[in-house]
């Protein structure tokens, strides 16, 4: 009989391909954050990975690296290394984006409430 309790974490290849589908999935006008992407790609303790992973995978996999942010709603990434480009771009889909990267995850984020492996 299989162990009760909390599912091992997701090895790393695993993770990797269960992180690009889940961001693959983000619609367009519509954000979401680095820790509801590993949530959802079965590892909640991940975040830093979706970091890894859309940093080096983005180009090749076209990724929508502009529809992740951080947990507070912020763009993460600093003035002059990107947050202009990802303030464009999710501005273009129609995200409000405050002049400080501010999106409101109420009103534009992505992603079931309650995290479940895709």
């Amino acid at each position: 009989m299989p162990p009760k309790g909390p599912s091992p974490p997701a090895a790393p290849a695993d993770f990797t391909a269960a992180a690009v589908a889940v961001l693959k999935r983000i619609p367009r006008g519509r954000v979401t954050t680095y820790g509801r992407v590993a949530a959802l790609a079965g590892s909640p303790r991940g975040a830093r990975q979706v970091v890894r992973i859309l940093h080096t995978l983005s180009a090749k996999e076209k990724l929508p690296w502009h529809r992740v942010v951080n947990s507070r709603g912020i763009i993460a990434l600093p003035k002059g290394g990107g947050f202009e480009e990802q303030c464009a771009r999710l501005r273009a889909e129609g995200v409000e984006v405050s002049a400080a990267g501010k999106i409101d995850l109420a009103r534009y984020g992505w992603g079931p409430k309650e995290p479940t492996v895709l």
